[in-house]
């Protein structure tokens, strides 16, 4: 790894100020979610704090999520009225033909959606956004765009406007709308601070107890009825990545520079039987485990414990929707009682194998568990030179971000750091290390050291990722529907990202799960022909 700066103290960083949230239009944009899990949450604080729109429903099957996302951010203390909530997005849509069928007949009818947000189970989302079609809303869709390729064909195929009026779509890749993220594309791709790259190594750090919350005890952990880890946790990595990489910078007329080659390796390594204490016996739960007092997976000390390092909360809120209406009506002591009892929810032999497999056990042995996607893999990424020469250019600047490079993603389980990403770019007059926290670039020529230091929020979701694309998003449904923008200039400006982008994304990461099941080297172009653009003429 290569040397990198010490942080000095905080109180000697200055950093750049925080993105303004933009004013709100007299008739400002109006948003449903669908899903008040971990990410509809997500959204939801960052469409109240950070954007110029009103989240004004909730779509959510579970009451007691639906509830608390209502009174958070949607009715308050009064009850819920007509079209702020809906069990079941079904609903929703024939709740909405209903409503603008009576305000054509003249009817006074509440207002209806702008757009919408998607935060349903990844396996959901194409199922949801066609079915949302026949409305005509702009949509922002949670990562991953679908859990298979035909699935993302079949979505791309109705976002891109090929069928009907386009819309606006965004993806939930928001490491592209950190601020610390659109400062280092800055550098490296308009300002070429180091010249061409010449290889990056970026590292995805999961987190031992993060891994096991949501890719072994929870609803991630198979890729039958969720996706490959790759696919659940790291497809924006390999945006990012494409992103710095590939796309060419603002104002190019020149295409994408593509990959030549992707391959992967990885495994399920350690979260299997093999691994199980011996201490630990038969025992499927943690709570009533003979080793648990012992074991660094133990549920009562990751769940109870200062392991969380400050995201407890958060992740406890997870295990039990209703702990903050139990603390605020009997007590700290009755929330961890009910905690425990839920933590303590086991199975036995005469379980049905499905009533195992279609719900999280929060307080399982790590090691008894039915996962079976990758705790650590590796992805590379080729590219070759692909000079395109505009008229009057040089062979060399024809050349210009368009060299060979190489790029290696390491997706890993086994980190102190919690999703607190850090990258190593090397290019021909400098290299760069970024970690989200800071930009260190040191120049070859010179040997001297430049620290940026980018506007970092406290506990802001992925470095103020959530809030940047909530806000971006917002803003250009906003341009849509009151500043009379074009869809595709609004697309542009303000998402930046367009359909083919995320369709490429997602396609990097089939090829890399296609090179590490066949243990082979795929060539991206021909294998893009073959996948995609053959499903697209189909």
């Amino acid at each position: 790894m290569a040397p990198h700066a010490t942080s000095p103290p905080p109180s000697e960083i200055t950093r750049l100020p925080a993105p303004s949230r933009p004013a709100f239009s007299p008739s400002p944009p109006r948003l449903l979610i669908i899903g008040a899990g971990n990410r509809g949450n997500a959204y939801a604080s960052a469409i109240q704090s950070s954007t110029n729109g009103l989240l004004v429903s909730i779509v959510e099957p579970i009451p007691v999520k639906r509830a608390l996302i209502g009174r958070k951010f949607i009715w308050g203390t009064r009850d819920a009225e007509e079209g702020e909530e809906f069990s079941d997005w079904k609903d929703f849509v024939s709740w909405e033909l209903e409503r603008r069928k009576r305000e054509k007949e003249g009817v006074k009818v509440v207002q209806g959606v702008d757009a919408v947000v998607i935060c349903v189970q990844d396996r959901m989302h194409k199922e949801v956004v066609l079915g949302l079609a026949p409305l005509g809303l702009h949509i922002m869709c949670e990562k991953p765009l679908a859990t298979s390729l035909d699935d993302c064909v079949e979505i791309y195929r109705a976002v891109s406007g090929a069928s009907g009026e386009k819309k606006l779509f965004g993806i939930g890749h928001v490491l592209r709308y950190s601020p610390h993220n659109m400062l280092l594309r800055k550098l490296l791709v308009e300002e070429r601070v180091i010249g061409d790259v010449m290889a990056v190594n970026h590292t995805e750090p999961v987190g031992w107890w993060h891994f096991t919350h949501s890719y072994v005890r929870g609803n991630w952990r198979k890729e039958s009825t969720s996706a490959p880890s790759l696919l659940a946790k790291s497809c924006h990595d390999m945006d990012i990545l494409l992103w710095l990489l590939c796309s060419p910078p603002p104002g190019s007329s020149k295409p994408p520079h593509l990959p030549s080659t992707i391959t992967s390796s990885g495994s399920l390594q350690y979260f299997t039987k093999h691994r199980k204490p011996t201490q630990a016996g038969s025992a499927t739960n943690c709570l009533s485990c003979p080793h648990e007092s012992n074991c660094q997976f133990s549920a009562k000390r990751i769940y109870l414990g200062p392991q969380m390092q400050g995201r407890q909360a958060h992740f406890v809120s997870i295990v039990l929707p209703e702990i903050e209406d139990i603390v605020a009506s009997n007590g700290k002591e009755a929330g961890e009682k009910a905690l425990l009892a839920k933590l303590g929810e086991d199975y036995g032999s005469a379980t049905p194998e499905g009533d195992v497999e279609k719900r999280n056990w929060f307080g399982r042995c790590v090691f008894e568990s039915d996962n079976d996607v990758c705790d650590n893999q590796t992805v590379t990424m080729t590219w070759e030179n692909d000079p395109i020469a505009l008229e009057g250019e040089s062979p060399l600047q024809a050349l210009t971000g368009r060299g060979a490079k190489t790029a290696t993603l390491h997706m890993v389980a086994f980190t102190h750091k919690i999703c607190q990403r850090f990258t190593h770019i090397y290019g021909e007059y400098g290299e760069i290390f970024a970690d989200g926290d800071k930009i260190e670039i040191t120049d070859f020529g010179t040997g001297e050291k430049k620290v940026h230091w980018p506007y970092v929020p406290e506990g802001g979701g992925h470095g103020d990722g959530d809030e940047g694309l909530a806000r971006q998003f917002v803003l250009a449904v906003d341009r849509v529907k009151s500043g009379g923008m074009a869809v595709n200039s609004a697309q542009k400006e303000y998402i930046g990202g367009t359909a083919e982008e995320i369709i490429r994304s997602h396609a990097a990461v089939f090829a890399a799960e296609e090179a590490r099941r066949g243990k082979i080297v795929v060539d991206f172009g021909s294998w893009w022909e073959r996948e995609v653009e053959g499903r697209l003429r189909t």
